[in-house]
């Protein structure tokens, strides 16, 4: 394969354009091939995945601290930015080199496939789309790059010439040897009195134009077909809960702070946080989803859904809390759930003498390490199957995830639950704990201030302040706050609804105007005063007082 000879002016960027369109291909294709396959059959979803999966914790705490919950498409926006750049470069490569172009093109879907087949429950036939697609991309690739050797050759003028296709034409425009993207000889139309190239890139910009439409409508019509073969919104809205058989207790009065500005004491199904593992929002059917309990275990069985709706179903009040959640942050919420406790589960299983784990997978792949006993006392450790009274939100684990007071999620909140394996902490290991995480999470005791906001401004005199507290399973018993390093003053708690939600507080203090300080600590029935030692999130959860400054007006 020869170089091409003398490629004209602004080439360079043409070559990259060509290159970022093909990838557009690959994606648009593979996604709508994958459309009949699991979602992590794509390259995106299983490159995305992978990138996730060897994510080290201080990069996760990082896109967490400052994406929040966007913290997904943040990832999706940089692997979109440097899939073009990638995609620029081989395009150049292949102007300039076809073979090693192609090369570099079978690499980068070897890669892809690799993202693919290596993900949770992946089979052969889950790498057509990445195979499809990258075939399709290097035909696009092939033919975006043929056109554009054709117009990147001089200016000619004279008698006779040959057309795109090879053919002679007449008198008045004239063949100029190149090289097309197969390496063979081609020629390049030239009109006499044309600026160089014009009537070729207009062409090149056209075709490359058309192509990157159908590579959006093939993107486009694979997420919608895969949605009509796979509506779990639809579903949801037709899914009749049963009563509880247990209900829960009606939340007392006053449960809510009186400051305005505090989290409502139930959080909504749409504002609730969500940190997970799953770019793509796993989609199950009631009718797939089937739970296996085994492992060590005197009985091995199986759960479907509608054993569960049949089951005497509990419902409770539980806060959950993220151990990404740093201090003072906003990784928590409190709902209703609704589902089936999970001691229930582990009586018909009978675990075996020497198991002191439960690890449980979801569909994606992600997995925690629940101790054993924690499942098993008397607390509301459930299979919920709803949430605030609805069937849980598809990004929350439908149709089934598991809530466990007092444990941080990574090692118990496991969504789209099918599997649960009753083992031990020497035999087995779970996601995060494989990436440095502690084996156990307690949930550690924390008070927020979230009235004021830091570096809010406020009216002067008498200032309301306001948050909340947690303590799971231990329950907040007192909160205090210091104003500008004073003595700590106790607050007014809300009443409590159970040791397994928030409690929320408020204050009152007069103060000047100027910039002022306020601490907060809590204190719970078991352990005591929230410790002052300020820890990172890594490895089982932040801990140390919330300081937040503001401006009195």
């Amino acid at each position: 394969m020869s170089n091409l000879p003398s490629p004209g002016r602004g080439a360079t960027p043409l070559a990259a354009l060509a290159g970022i369109v093909a990838a557009g291909v690959v994606l648009g294709v593979a996604e709508l091939v994958g459309a009949f396959f699991r979602a992590s059959a794509t390259p995106v979803i299983a490159m995305g995945s992978t990138f996730i999966d060897f994510t080290p914790p201080w990069l996760k705490d990082f896109a967490i601290a400052t994406f929040g919950t966007n913290d997904k498409t943040a990832l999706l926006v940089g692997m979109g930015i440097t899939i073009a750049l990638l995609a620029a470069v081989l395009g150049i490569v292949a102007f300039r080199r076809w073979a090693l172009g192609v090369a570099g093109v079978l690499f980068m879907g070897a890669v892809i496939l690799a993202c693919v087949l290596t993900r949770a429950g992946a089979s052969l036939p889950d790498g057509l789309p990445t195979v499809v697609g990258t075939a399709a991309g290097l035909l696009a690739l092939r033919g975006l790059i043929g056109r554009l050797r054709r117009t990147a050759v001089g200016p000619a003028a004279g008698s006779a010439g040959t057309d795109d296709a090879g053919a002679r034409t007449g008198a008045g425009i004239r063949e100029v040897a190149g090289t097309d993207a197969a390496g063979s000889g081609a020629t390049a139309l030239r009109t006499p009195g044309a600026p160089a190239g014009t009537t070729s890139r207009r062409r090149f910009f056209a075709a490359a134009g058309v192509t990157a439409v159908v590579a959006a409508a093939a993107a486009g019509g694979g997420r919608l077909l895969a949605q009509a073969r796979n509506d779990v919104a639809a579903l949801r809205e037709g899914l009749r809960l049963p009563a509880p058989a247990s209900p829960a207790p009606a939340l007392p009065a006053g449960v809510q702070s009186p400051v305005a500005g505090v989290t409502p004491f139930v959080t909504p199904n749409d504002d609730f946080y969500r940190i997970d593992t799953a770019l793509r929002v796993p989609q199950l059917t009631t009718d797939d989803w089937v739970l296996r309990v085994h492992g060590m275990v005197e009985e091995e069985f199986e759960l479907s859904f509608q054993d569960l709706l049949d089951a005497d179903l509990v419902e409770r009040h539980i806060t959950l809390t993220c151990v990404s959640n740093p201090v003072g942050g906003y990784l928590a919420g409190t709902a209703k759930w609704l589902g089936y406790p999970l001691r229930e589960v582990l009586a018909r299983a009978r675990p075996l003498d020497g198991a002191d784990m439960v690890l449980s997978t979801s569909s994606d792949g992600f997995s925690a390490s629940t101790p054993l006993p924690v499942l098993q006392d008397d607390r509301d450790a459930l299979l919920a199957v709803a949430m605030n009274d609805e069937p849980l939100p598809a990004e929350h684990g439908f149709p089934v995830r598991m809530v466990v007071p007092g444990l941080y999620g990574y090692v118990s909140a496991t969504k789209w639950v099918v599997d649960l394996e009753v083992t031990r902490f020497a035999d087995r290991t779970a996601y995060w704990t494989d990436r440095g995480w502690a084996e156990k999470g307690p949930i550690k005791t924390m008070a927020r201030v979230e009235v004021p906001q830091s570096f809010a401004r406020v009216d002067g005199g008498t200032v309301m302040l306001g948050g909340v507290a947690w303590s799971q399973q231990r329950g907040i018993t007192a909160v205090e706050v210091s104003v500008d390093g004073g003595a700590w003053e106790p607050v007014t708690l809300a009443t409590e609804a159970s040791v397994d939600t928030w409690r929320q507080w408020s204050h009152e203090v007069a103060l000047e105007p100027g910039l002022h300080t306020v601490r907060a600590r809590a204190t719970d029935a078991v352990d005591g005063l929230q410790t002052e030692e300020r820890a990172d999130t890594v490895p089982d959860g932040a801990s140390g007082w919330q300081s937040v400054q503001f401006t009195v007006a």
